[in-house]
């Protein structure tokens, strides 16, 4: 990974529990990958989803590039992600059982110069799975707190 931009997706591994991870390439037209190699997207409520076999991304923004002319890209559109054709059905069949949906996690430029995104088939957690997760970094946090004090000392 180049190391440049990696845009994360904080949120999904909050409200979901993340099962297989796969990587994806998508496809960006005009000044969106200017955008990107800026750092400028967000992967915030956005999902993907298929049509006729094909998966798309919804609700991702990458935002206008600022020196664009009149043919700036639109920030929301739906983008087109590409998989090869097992992981496409194996994908699409877990999403038809009930409570399993794909989202991205992150988004980076790979050491080719290629736009891709991480995504992962998820199942959403409960609530009382998510209050499970903030006591389980709260411990994690006073935990690794009382191991720097007493090093310190």
């Amino acid at each position: 990974m180049n190391g440049e931009v990696y845009i994360k997706n904080k949120k999904a591994g909050f409200d979901f529990e993340l099962l297989d991870k796969y990587t994806a390439g998508i496809v960006l037209q005009g000044t969106e990958i200017k955008s990107l190699r800026q750092g400028r997207a967000s992967l915030v409520d956005s999902y993907c989803y298929f049509i006729e076999g094909e998966l798309w991304i919804k609700s991702m923004n990458i935002p206008v590039y600022f020196y664009g002319t009149y043919s700036n890209h639109i920030p929301t559109r739906d983008r087109k992600l590409l998989l090869n054709k097992k992981e496409l059905r194996k994908l699409q069949r877990a999403v038809k059982e009930p409570g399993f949906s794909i989202v991205p996690t992150a988004i980076f430029i790979n050491d080719k110069g290629l736009a891709k995104v991480n995504i992962s088939l998820a199942k959403g957690k409960k609530e009382f799975d998510k209050r499970e997760s903030i006591k389980e970094a709260e411990d994690k946090r006073i935990m690794d707190r009382a191991r720097k004090y007493r090093s310190t000392k």
